[in-house]
C-alpha cells in the first residue's frame, strides 16, 4: 500500500512540475514573444513633434480663405482650446476611465476577453483613448491578435512617455469623424460650419458619438441612429455627473440641423487657386497636400469679389442683350418623389457663384412662372422679368430647367452665357497680381482666358506702336494722313483694303488724335515708316512674345495674339513709368508650424526715379527700366484723352483726372478689348468666345462697361494717382491741323506735351478760318 502511494505521490510531482514547467514556459514565451514585439514598436518619442495632414490653404492677402486643397480636413486645436463639455462627452463615451488607468483598461479588455470566448465575436475591443492613438499614428486598422498585442504594449509605452493631457490632445486631433473630417474642430466646421467654442451641448454629444461609427452614426447620412448616439452619450455624461438633469433633457430635445459644410470660402478666386496649386504641386509633389502649408495670395479680398461679381454680371447682361437662348433641358414629373429627384438634379448643376442659379418650371401662365429652386424653395418670375426673352418666342414647358437670379428682391429669367471673358488687375509698381478672373464659372470651364488664351489685342495694342514712334523721334504732334490704303496682302493673291471703323477718313491728323479716335490707317502709315522689324523688337520691351506678331503691317491694328495677362503686364510700363515688371501671384508661404519658409522679392519700379533720376543709384530690386519716362508720359497723356474725348469716353462717368485706357475690337467683333490704369492699379478686361465667333459688340461696350462698374470698386477712397511729368518734358501751343506752333491769337489753338528739343519751332501758316495773325 506505501509502494503504491509512494508512485503515485511521484507521478503526481512528476506531473505537477511538468505542468508547473509548460505554464513557466508559457509566460517565458509570451515574455520573449512580447519582448520581441516591444523591440519592434516603433519609437514613440515621433509624437512629440507629430505633424497632422492638414490641407493646403490659400487666402488672400488679408488672410481670407480662397480655396482648400486635401483629401481630409484638418484643424489642429490645443487641448485648452476644445470646450470642456465635449472633452467630457469623448471621455465619457470612448474611454471613462481614461484617467485612472495605465493606457489600458484591464477591466474593459477582460470583459471583451469573456464576450470573446462566450461568443466568438471581437466586436468589443475595449480600446482605450490611448490604444486608438497608438493604433490611429502607428498601426493599420486591420483586426488581428498581433495588432492588438502590439496596441496594448505601444499603449503602455505612450503613456510613459507622454502626459495624459497629451495623449487626449493628439486623440482629439488625430481621430476621424466621417466626411473626410479628422479632428473635433474639422468635425464642428463639416457639420455644424461652427467654430468649437460655438457648439451646443447636444451638438457636441452628436460629435463625440461619431469616431465609434462615423458612417452608421453620421448625422447627415442616418440622422435618426444619429440622433439615438447622441442621446446615449447625453445619458452617459448624466451618468457620471458632467451635466445635470435639466442639462440632459433639454439637449435630447434639441433637433439636430447637421448638413455638410465645405471649407469656408470667402473669396471667390478658383482661377487663382488652381494657379497655386500647380505651383505647389510642382514644388512639393504629393506632400502639398498635406503638410499644413498656408498660401497667402496678392489678391486683394475687395478687388477680387469685385472683378468675380462685375466680369459675371457684364456676361449675363451680354447675354441677355442677344436674345434668350433656353437649356433644352427637361425633368420628368411622372415618377415617385419627383420633386427630391429634381432638387437632387438642380443641385448638381450648382455654380460657384450664386449669381445665376438653376431652377426647374412647376407652373406657366402668361403673367408669371412658378419655379423650384435646388433647396425646395418655389419662386416666382413675374413677367415683366421674362418679357426681355420674348422676341425670341420663348416657349417654356413644365418641367423645364432654367436659369433665374435675384434682383431687387424679385426673381428674373436669364440664360447661362456662352460667351466668355478674363479681368486682370496688377499693381504698375511691383506686379503684384491683385484680382483675376479666367471665365464666366470655374466650374463650367477651368481654362484660364487670363493667362492661357492667346487672342488678337486689336485697337488696345496700338499704343504699343505709337510709344515705338515716338522713340524713333515722332511727336504727339506728328502728322499722319489718314486716307485709303490699298495693297496686296503678302503671301496672298487678294489685295488688302483696311479701313477705319467709321469707314471715314479724316485725312491729315496728328498722332494725339490718331491713336485717341482709334484710327487704323493712320497706325498702318505709322508702322510702315517706323519699319515693321523695328516695332516687332521695340514691342518686346513690354513682355510681348515675338513669335506671336505678325511681320507684317497688321500688327499696327493688333493682329498678334497675347493674353490679358501680358496686355496688363504691358500697359503697367506706361503707368509706373517706363519699368518692366513681372507678374506674381504668391506673397508669402507658412508651412504646419506657420512659419515662412518663402516671401516673395519682386522687382519693382522707381517712382521717384521720374522726377529725379538720380534717385534710381539708391534703389534695389528695381524692375529693368524698359521705357524713359518721358515716352511713358506721353502715351499716358494721350490714353486720358481717349477716355476724356474718344473711345473710352464712357469712363467719364467715373469722374476721375487721372484714368488712361484704350479700347480694343479685332475683325468681325471676335474679340473685345478694355485696357486702363492710373500710376497705382492696371486693370484689362477682355470678352469673347472659345470658338472665335463674332460677339457683335465693341470693346467700347462690354468690355468698357464692365470695367468702368469693377474700377468704381477699386477706385473708392483712392486718391487721385498721375503720374508726374518727368524733367525734359515741355509744353507748346499748336495748330491742331498742322501739328505746328500756332498763331498768337489763333483761337483753335492747343496745348500739346512733347519731349524737349522736339517741340515745333516753325509757326504754322495762316488757314482759312485758323484767325492766325502774323
Amino acid at each position: 500500500m506505501k509502494n503504491l502511494l509512494f508512485k503515485l505521490f511521484h507521478a503526481l510531482t512528476r506531473y505537477f512540475l511538468l505542468i508547473l514547467g509548460l505554464i513557466a514556459a508559457g509566460i517565458i514565451g509570451v515574455v520573449i514573444f512580447c519582448i520581441t514585439i516591444e523591440m519592434q514598436l516603433p519609437n514613440v518619442d515621433v509624437l512629440n513633434d507629430v505633424h497632422m495632414q492638414v490641407p493646403l490653404r490659400v487666402y488672400t492677402q488679408e488672410g481670407e480663405l480662397v480655396a482648400e486643397y486635401g483629401a481630409s480636413r484638418r484643424m489642429p486645436v490645443t487641448l485648452d482650446q476644445v470646450p470642456k463639455p465635449l472633452v467630457q462627452a469623448i471621455l465619457a463615451t470612448e474611454d471613462q476611465r481614461f484617467y485612472s488607468h495605465p493606457g489600458v483598461d484591464f477591466i474593459g479588455l477582460f470583459r471583451a476577453f469573456k464576450v470573446l470566448l462566450g461568443t466568438g465575436q471581437k466586436s468589443q475591443g475595449a480600446s482605450t483613448i490611448t490604444m486608438q492613438v497608438a493604433r490611429n499614428f502607428f498601426l493599420s486598422h486591420k483586426k488581428t491578435y498581433i495588432r492588438k498585442i502590439r496596441e496594448i504594449l505601444l499603449a503602455l509605452k505612450i503613456e510613459r512617455n507622454f502626459s495624459k493631457d497629451k495623449i487626449l490632445e493628439l486623440y482629439l486631433n488625430k481621430v476621424y469623424f466621417g466626411n473626410r473630417a479628422y479632428g473635433v474642430a474639422a468635425a464642428a466646421s463639416v457639420y455644424y460650419g461652427k467654430a468649437l467654442d460655438q457648439l451646443t451641448l447636444a451638438e457636441m454629444a452628436m460629435i463625440a458619438g461619431l469616431p465609434q461609427a462615423p458612417s452608421k452614426n453620421n448625422p447627415i447620412a442616418r440622422p435618426a441612429a444619429a440622433t439615438e448616439r447622441r442621446n446615449h452619450v447625453l445619458l452617459r455624461m448624466l451618468g457620471v455627473g458632467d451635466i445635470s438633469k435639466a442639462q440632459y433633457l433639454q439637449a435630447i430635445h434639441e433637433q439636430d440641423h447637421a448638413s455638410y459644410h465645405g471649407p469656408s470660402v470667402s473669396v471667390n478666386a478658383p482661377y487663382v487657386a488652381e494657379m497655386v496649386r500647380q505651383y505647389m504641386a510642382d514644388k512639393y509633389g504629393e506632400n502639398a497636400y498635406d503638410q499644413g502649408f498656408s498660401v497667402y495670395t496678392t489678391l486683394s479680398t475687395q478687388l477680387q469679389n469685385a472683378a468675380t461679381s462685375n466680369l459675371q454680371l457684364g456676361l449675363i447682361n451680354y447675354t441677355e442683350r442677344h436674345g434668350y437662348y433656353g437649356t433644352k433641358t427637361y425633368f420628368e414629373k411622372n415618377i415617385m418623389d419627383w420633386q427630391q429627384v429634381w432638387q437632387s438634379k438642380l443641385a448638381q448643376l450648382s455654380l460657384s457663384s450664386n449669381i445665376l442659379q438653376p431652377a426647374a418650371v412647376l407652373a406657366i401662365d402668361t403673367n408669371q412662372v412658378q419655379a423650384l429652386l435646388a433647396d425646395g424653395s418655389k419662386i416666382i418670375i413675374a413677367a415683366n422679368q421674362f418679357s426681355w426673352a420674348m422676341p425670341k418666342n420663348i416657349d417654356l414647358k413644365v418641367g423645364e430647367q432654367i436659369w433665374v437670379r435675384p434682383v431687387d428682391n424679385v426673381w428674373r429669367l436669364e440664360s447661362l452665357p456662352k460667351v466668355q471673358g478674363a479681368l486682370v488687375t496688377l499693381d504698375p509698381q511691383n506686379g503684384a497680381i491683385l484680382s483675376l478672373v479666367g471665365g464666366y464659372d470655374f466650374q463650367l470651364s477651368e481654362f484660364n482666358r487670363a493667362t492661357q488664351a492667346q487672342r488678337q489685342p486689336g485697337s488696345s495694342f496700338k499704343p504699343f506702336i505709337y510709344s515705338a514712334a515716338l522713340n524713333k523721334g515722332y511727336t504727339l504732334a506728328s502728322t499722319i494722313n489718314d486716307s485709303p490704303i490699298v495693297m496686296n496682302d503678302s503671301g496672298e493673291d487678294s489685295v488688302w483694303r483696311p479701313r477705319n471703323d467709321s469707314r471715314q477718313f479724316s485725312g491729315i491728323t496728328r498722332l494725339r488724335e490718331g491713336l485717341v479716335k482709334s484710327l487704323n490707317m493712320v497706325s498702318i502709315r505709322l508702322l510702315q515708316d517706323i519699319g515693321i522689324p523695328y516695332a516687332v523688337n521695340f514691342v518686346q520691351r513690354f513682355g510681348f512674345d515675338p513669335s506671336r506678331l505678325p511681320q507684317s503691317l497688321s500688327l499696327a491694328l493688333g493682329a498678334g495674339l497675347t493674353s490679358p495677362l501680358s496686355m496688363a503686364t504691358g500697359y503697367s510700363v506706361f503707368a509706373n513709368g517706363g519699368y518692366r515688371v513681372t507678374p506674381y501671384f504668391i506673397d508669402h508661404i507658412t508651412d504646419g508650424d506657420q512659419k515662412i519658409i518663402f516671401t516673395a522679392k519682386p522687382a519693382h519700379a522707381c517712382p521717384v526715379c521720374i522726377t529725379d533720376p538720380a534717385a534710381a543709384q539708391n534703389q534695389t530690386d528695381l524692375a529693368p527700366q524698359v521705357l524713359d519716362s518721358q515716352n511713358a508720359y506721353l502715351i499716358t497723356q494721350a490714353l486720358q484723352d481717349v477716355i476724356n474725348s474718344g473711345t473710352g469716353k464712357a469712363a467719364t462717368v467715373l469722374r476721375r483726372s487721372d484714368l488712361a485706357g484704350k479700347t480694343g475690337t479685332t475683325n468681325d467683333k471676335v474679340d473685345a478689348w478694355f485696357s486702363g490704369f492710373n500710376s497705382k492699379i492696371v486693370t484689362t478686361v477682355w470678352i469673347g468666345f472659345d470658338d472665335l465667333t463674332s460677339t457683335h459688340e465693341y470693346g467700347g461696350d462690354v468690355a468698357l462697361s464692365i470695367w468702368i462698374n469693377f474700377m468704381r470698386t477699386a477706385l473708392a477712397g483712392m486718391p487721385t494717382s498721375t503720374m508726374p511729368q518727368p524733367p525734359g518734358i515741355v509744353t507748346a501751343r499748336i495748330d491742331p491741323q498742322t501739328g505746328l506752333l500756332a498763331g498768337i491769337n489763333q483761337p483753335d489753338a492747343v496745348f500739346e506735351v512733347f519731349r524737349q528739343g522736339t517741340e515745333p519751332h516753325t509757326q504754322a501758316p495762316v488757314s482759312a478760318g485758323s484767325g492766325n495773325i502774323f
